[in-house]
C-alpha cells in the first residue's frame, strides 16, 4: 500500500526575468555573417514571451553592416519549447541546417528591400518556425 504524501509550495508574485543569449554565429557564404539570439521578454503580467532573433550582416572591408533583422515570436507551445531549448541546449544540427539553408536565403532576399512583400515575410516566418521546431537529427 502506498503511503500518503503532501506537497506544499509557497506562492507569491509571478516573476519573469528578461534576457538575451546568443546561440549561434555563422558565416554562410563569403561576405555574410548571421547571429541567432534567443530573447525572453515579459508581459505586464510577468508571462514569458519567447523570441528567436536572426540578424544578417554584410561584411565589406572588414566592417560588419547589419542588413536584415528578423524577430520571430513563438506562438504555439511547441514553438515556445523549441526556443527555450535553444537557449538552454544550443542550436541542434537540424535547426542549424534550416537556419543556414532556409532562413539565411529568405533574409538575404529582402536585403535592401524597404518594404518586404507579404510573400517574403511569410517565407521568413515559415523558415523561422521550422528552425525552432526542427529536430536534432538532420
Amino acid at each position: 500500500m502506498a503511503a500518503s504524501s503532501i506537497s506544499v509550495v509557497p506562492t507569491g508574485a509571478k516573476v519573469c526575468r528578461p534576457f538575451l543569449v546568443e546561440v549561434m554565429v555563422f558565416s554562410p557564404e563569403s561576405g555574410y555573417k548571421f547571429k541567432v539570439i534567443v530573447e525572453r521578454s515579459c508581459t505586464s503580467d510577468a508571462d514569458a514571451v519567447w523570441k528567436l532573433v536572426f540578424d544578417l550582416y554584410k561584411i565589406a572591408a572588414g566592417q560588419e553592416t547589419q542588413v536584415v533583422h528578423v524577430s520571430f515570436t513563438a506562438g504555439s507551445p511547441v514553438e515556445q519549447q523549441g526556443v527555450q531549448l535553444m537557449a538552454s541546449e544550443g542550436v541542434k544540427a537540424g535547426q542549424a541546417a534550416v537556419l543556414i539553408n532556409e532562413v539565411h536565403p529568405a533574409a538575404k532576399d529582402i536585403e535592401g528591400v524597404k518594404t518586404p512583400t507579404k510573400k517574403q515575410k511569410q517565407r521568413l516566418h515559415d523558415s523561422m518556425a521550422k528552425a525552432v521546431v526542427s529536430s536534432a537529427d538532420v
